[in-house]
């Protein structure tokens, strides 16, 4: 609790000093005087969210994000283990992913233009290009760093290559998968505002430059406030899907002070190795001695 209450405090001190600047117009080196007041930027939420206006653009913004991210996703992990898998897939992929991966996905926006017949598609396409190659770099990595003795412990048991696959490799896969796609996931929106800024009609992007266009300040925070907080949901929500689907992995909680916390069977463990090491040593030591006592005997047999 004490964590959560130092992350409010944190955030509440930088909204005060913010207030503070604003408001006595401070200009240093930064001209605080050209910004809105938190105050401002609060009232022009509160008129913004009273409008429909404002739920259409969410609703359209989250639309394009969750679709070309989904896309992004699946396309990703099933390219990133094809490459790392093949080594014909390799070669016929690798040079052209590698080309397009150094692209800024909004400069594809006038490719975007000429492929597809709506700003819509377009704007998914944009999205989805841009999750792609982190979803697909970190399943690649994952997948070629698994350890191969897994993989030929399930052949040896008679598996085929789907077994291996569903067994194996995209389990082992499964925390490399969730990096990139956390990853993606901000990357995604960050190129969807683009895009929807430069051909958008509705969307969280497209008021936002509108906004500046007609000199609305407050009203572009509020746009920016609207997609820090879009962002952080969506990013803490694959972040709790990618934990809940590997629990299996040992996690060490963090306790205050720099001391990791362990649970009794971690704490218990190596009592349990040491009680075994004192249990062979014990056990060597009687066996030695009954080996000192048969040579003796066999020597006396000999005398």
């Amino acid at each position: 609790m004490s964590r959560y209450v130092l992350r409010v405090a944190s955030l509440a001190a930088a909204l005060g000093l913010w207030q503070l600047l604003t408001s006595l117009k401070v200009d240093l080196w930064l001209r605080f005087s050209q910004f809105p007041t938190v105050t401002d930027i609060a009232h022009a939420f509160a008129d913004r969210i009273s409008g429909g206006d404002y739920w259409t653009d969410l609703t359209d913004s989250l639309t394009r994000i969750l679709t070309g991210f989904l896309l992004a996703a699946v396309l990703g992990v099933a390219t990133g283990v094809l490459v790392a898998r093949s080594r014909l897939a390799e070669d016929l992929l690798g040079p052209v992913l590698e080309v397009i991966r150094p692209i800024p996905a909004i400069a594809l926006v006038p490719v975007a233009i000429l492929l597809f017949p709506s700003n819509e598609q377009g704007i998914v396409f944009i999205t989805c290009t841009a999750a792609f190659f982190p979803v697909l770099v970190s399943t690649r990595h994952a997948v070629r760093a698994l350890t191969p003795v897994w993989e030929e412990a399930v052949r040896t048991m008679g598996g085929g290559r789907w077994r291996i696959l569903g067994s194996v490799v995209l389990p082992g896969a499964l925390p490399g998968i969730f990096g990139g796609l956390s990853v993606g996931i901000g990357v995604s929106w960050i190129c969807v505002i683009s895009a929807e800024m430069i051909s958008g009609q509705y969307g969280v992007g497209y008021r936002t430059w509108q906004d500046y266009t007609i000199v609305n300040y407050p009203g572009v925070f509020v746009g920016m406030v609207t997609i820090g907080v879009l962002g952080w949901v969506t990013s803490t929500a694959v972040e709790l899907l990618g934990r809940r689907l590997t629990r299996w992995l040992p996690r060490t909680s963090y306790v205050p002070g720099g001391r990791p916390r362990t649970s009794v069977a971690a704490v218990a463990a190596p009592v349990a190795v040491a009680a075994d090491g004192e249990s062979q040593k014990q056990a060597d030591a009687q066996q030695q001695g009954r080996s000192d006592t048969d040579q003796e005997a066999r020597d006396e047999h000999f005398v």
